[in-house]
């Protein structure tokens, strides 16, 4: 037997399968496809030459070879994790966003993170999220809209969020008290390119506003907004925390909303990210 050819992700590969009875369940809780976490458990069976789990169409379940090996996997990996914990204040998680993280979701995630893990969250503000995770300056990032994430990236959605109007004091809109979404196709619309989450992209092509402006990151955006070169749509979260004295927010109705997602590689971090994403989700 060659048990130097065993992996630690074997063992955390059949520990979920055990646990889960289940091959989708157990990938899921990994970060990987069902396809190569079965490669993986079949890679463990043919080192150490025996059958650890019963497969058939009905259930999953350990062999009795394969539960007593159980046992001894789960204290190699408590060890492991021991050993992880006693210098997991020197771990940090990149999480890459462009501008104003949804709240309290961001505080409370990033607290339950940190007390659960002792690792802390290093928060990367960044006009491109996902291109930062192509280059590998963050490991996962929070993106709102459509989304164009790099090849073989896995993505999380968190929730939608409702939407907003705002405009600069000066402008008409301010007297109206509302904006429908259908109507805003009569007004100068100001566009964040990179990272905003409405755009001419967001109407059918006959809707769609006659005059754009275009900005290429938020701070662009809301001066203009406020030159009163247009009218803005961003997520309601922007009331509560932009704080600008030449803008006003107009309610929008019959807007759809924004969705907010997680999207990370499958080459990074794996167990970091499956710990934060568990923190994101819970609540």
């Amino acid at each position: 037997m060659r048990g130097l050819d065993v992996e630690l992700r074997h063992l955390r590969a059949f520990r979920s399968v055990a646990r889960h009875r289940s091959f989708s369940r157990a990938a899921e809780e990994l970060l990987i496809t069902q396809p190569a976490l079965s490669r993986t458990i079949a890679q463990l069976e043919a080192t150490l030459s025996v059958r650890l789990v019963d497969r058939s169409s009905r259930h999953v379940e350990p062999t009795d070879t394969g539960a007593e090996f159980l046992v001894h996997a789960e204290r190699v990996l408590a060890a492991m994790d021991q050993a992880l914990a006693a210098v997991s204040g020197q771990v940090t998680l990149r999480l890459g966003f462009s501008w104003l993280l949804p709240d309290p979701w961001a505080q409370q995630t990033v607290a339950r993170f940190e007390q659960t893990t002792g690792a802390s969250v290093a928060l990367t503000r960044t006009d491109d999220p996902l291109q930062a995770l192509r280059q590998h300056t963050v490991d996962i990032a929070l993106v709102r809209g459509d989304l164009d994430a790099p090849q073989g990236a896995s993505s999380v959605h968190l929730f939608d969020e409702p939407r907003i109007a705002v405009c600069s004091e000066r402008c008409e809109l301010t007297r109206l008290g509302r904006l429908d979404w259908t109507d805003v196709q009569h007004w100068p619309l100001v566009v964040n390119t990179v990272s905003g989450t409405t755009g001419p992209w967001s109407w059918p092509e006959d809707q769609r506003p006659a005059q754009l402006m275009e900005t290429a990151n938020y701070d662009e955006w809301l001066e203009t907004v406020a030159a009163n070169r247009g009218i803005g749509i961003v997520p309601e979260v922007a009331q509560r925390r932009t704080q600008h004295p030449a803008v006003r927010f107009v309610p929008l109705t019959n807007a759809p909303p924004i969705p907010v997602s997680l999207v990370h590689l499958p080459d990074a971090r794996r167990t970091l990210i499956r710990r934060f994403l568990d923190a994101a989700v819970t609540g």
